[in-house]
């Protein structure tokens, strides 16, 4: 909508600026023409769903003075989202834009209208990080504001020093060539407007400006932190990691994961200790167990599936299977089961699942898996107490480090606190899950607002809110429940099998009454000690737990129950990662495919927005 008389656009961006908006008007008009000629520019408020009287300022200043314009949205448009469309309908072919508090002193205004405007640049910014002309910013605004600028310079290659700062201009060409491929309409749209024109070639202009700011603002979380954090991630996976990936890099990927899941056991268990364990036992039981511990996949598969149903989506159990294999060959890379995140990916890439729903069929499956084994480890520890009340006394001086090393005993207190807490706050998380599927009250929303007034925060409640409405849904069916913890309980007494089969290949006689209370007790603290962030995979906590179980309870020194522990471990690790291999070849999924998807979830852009600061 360019108009041959008018040669510059400043539109300013406001979202309820009743008090503010009308010296910023005739200010901006001021200055403007001290420099350029009358009639060659104007002035448009970029009025974005205000709920204070700036509509009707904006709306006279407009009637008042045809150099002033007054662009309306009831809705909120986010403030790239109103820049965009306020850009589109300007008149100018420079096309401009500064924070309406003024904090960037118009004095540089020239400078950042001529830049564009005599066709030396295509885009211009100031900046307040230039060295020797930082601004004087509180700690609380300048420490993340640093932070944000060295991650967008580190992670997606910009060589600007300030990417935040509210005084920009672009040449229309610029803006219409890069608005087309921007997908953020918060806050985070000028900074990735400067990013994609560096990386197109296009002349960018950063200059000192004095910047004084207004009102103090504090650090938020919804907006700093998941805001900031998602969209540099986003960019930086469009950039640097879509391009290059296809079926030959997703094999690469997948073999190379498995090696080091694979080396990682080693490097955290002693490996002259796992040879010497090996060399005791039998290695016909020891594949028995590992053949044993095979059955348990294809119902891991299984349970996923009927999870997976109960919120609404029906797959296939071989899939389920593959998925799950993948995922805990991640985990025993990345520490904190942090590899559980690969297969909300896969779901996505190859079923179009939705993020929310793959995370909170995982947080399910971890509730359920949690809750087994705590009733599994409670269970046996009841019948003890009731009993063999002695025996209880003796795991109870065990779980002090009594008899050990020191060594062994931070080992051992460090998984009995950690099962402890772990199982706690899996009943907790149960009863939290059905207590709030049968509530109305909207508890998630209360918290996010609680935690952010940005407006950024209806597109992460409703995020949240999915999210924890799948998890609801996972629990709320008391056949379906009843069903996938039935599953669980099979797929937990399978893992004890195979520790029990190990332990038989190191040739011990034990009653097996004993064995296998003691086999369902061990195995069970040792994967709820395992939980809380550690080495990958959890190796050494499980074998710390499982020893010392093993040896107060049965005529086993701690030193040969630790053999059976590892050799245990490494039994599992390797039956999960060959199956995590074999299923990275069979779905080969395309890393592409992940952020292709065309549903509503986490890589959606936010509607919602608020001024930057």
């Amino acid at each position: 909508m360019t108009d041959p008389g008018v040669e510059v656009t400043v539109v300013l961006p406001a979202y309820n600026e009743a008090e503010t908006i009308e010296t910023t008007v005739r200010t901006t008009l001021e200055r403007l023409g001290e420099f350029l000629p009358a009639g060659s520019y104007e002035v448009v408020v970029a009025e974005d769903g205000c709920e204070d009287e700036t509509p009707e300022i904006a709306a006279r200043l407009a009637a008042e003075d045809d150099r002033v314009r007054h662009f309306h949205s009831d809705e909120r448009l986010g403030r790239g989202g109103a820049l965009n469309a306020a850009f589109r309908d300007a008149r100018g072919d420079t096309l401009v834009y500064f924070d309406t508090d003024l904090a960037t002193d118009l004095r540089h205004l020239e400078e950042l209208v001529e830049s564009v405007r005599s066709g030396e640049y295509d885009l211009a910014t100031g900046s307040r990080w230039i060295p020797g002309q930082q601004a004087d910013r509180p700690m609380k605004r300048g420490i993340p504001s640093r932070g944000f600028n060295l991650a967008v310079r580190g992670l997606l290659g910009s060589r600007l020093r300030d990417h935040q700062c509210g005084f920009k201009a672009f040449d229309r060409e610029a803006f219409e060539a890069l608005a087309e491929d921007v997908a953020d309409e918060h806050w985070f749209w000028d900074t990735e407007m400067l990013v994609r024109a560096q990386r197109r070639g296009l002349d960018v202009k950063e200059f000192p400006v004095e910047w004084t700011p207004r009102e103090d603002s504090k650090v938020d979380l919804v907006r700093d932190v998941f805001g900031m954090g998602s969209q540099i991630l986003r960019c930086f996976w469009e950039f640097n990691v879509s391009p290059y990936a296809n079926r030959r890099t997703g094999t690469v990927v997948g073999v190379l994961l498995s090696v080091v899941a694979f080396a990682l056991m080693f490097v955290y268990i002693d490996v002259g200790a796992f040879v010497d364990a090996v060399g005791n036992a039998d290695p016909a039981l020891v594949l028995a167990g590992a053949a044993v511990y095979v059955l348990s996949w294809p119902l891991r598969g299984l349970r996923y599936r009927d999870i997976l149903a109960e919120l609404g989506y029906r797959e296939d159990a071989w899939f389920m299977t593959g998925a799950v294999f993948i995922s805990q060959t991640g985990n025993l890379v990345i520490p904190a089961r942090a590899g559980d995140a690969i297969r909300a990916y896969v779901v996505k890439a190859r079923r179009n699942i939705p993020y929310t729903t793959g995370f909170a069929s995982l947080t399910v499956e971890r509730v359920y898996d949690l809750l087994t084994i705590t009733v599994l480890a409670g269970g046996v520890l009841v019948v003890l107490a009731a009993f063999a009340p002695e025996t209880v006394a003796e795991l109870a001086s065990t779980a002090a480090g009594e008899g050990l090393s020191g060594q062994e005993s931070r080992a051992v207190q460090q998984a009995v606190v950690v099962a402890s807490a772990v199982g706690v706050l899996a009943v907790g998380a149960v009863a939290a899950i059905v207590w709030s599927a049968r509530s109305d009250s909207n508890y998630v929303r209360r918290v996010v607002e609680w935690a952010s007034d940005d407006s950024y925060v209806e597109y992460v409640a409703s995020v949240f809110e999915q999210f924890v409405g799948d998890v609801q849904r996972g629990a709320a069916d008391a056949r379906a429940f009843a069903r996938i913890g039935g599953t669980s309980v099979v797929i937990w007494t399978i893992d004890v099998a195979t520790a029990l089969l190990v332990f038989l290949a190191f040739g011990l006689d034990v009653q097996p009454v004993s064995l296998l209370a003691v086999g369902f007790f061990a195995v069970s603290v040792g994967n709820l000690a395992k939980v809380i962030p550690g080495p990958p995979g959890g190796v050494g906590i499980y074998e710390a737990a499982f020893a010392a179980i093993v040896s107060t309870l049965l005529p086993v020194s701690f030193g040969l129950a630790l053999g059976v522990a590892i050799v245990d471990h490494i039994v599992k690790n390797v039956v999960t990662v060959a199956g995590g291999a074999l299923s990275m070849t069979w779905l080969n999924v395309s890393l592409t495919e992940a952020v292709d998807g065309t549903d509503a979830d986490l890589g959606s852009e936010p509607d919602a927005v608020a001024p930057e600061e």
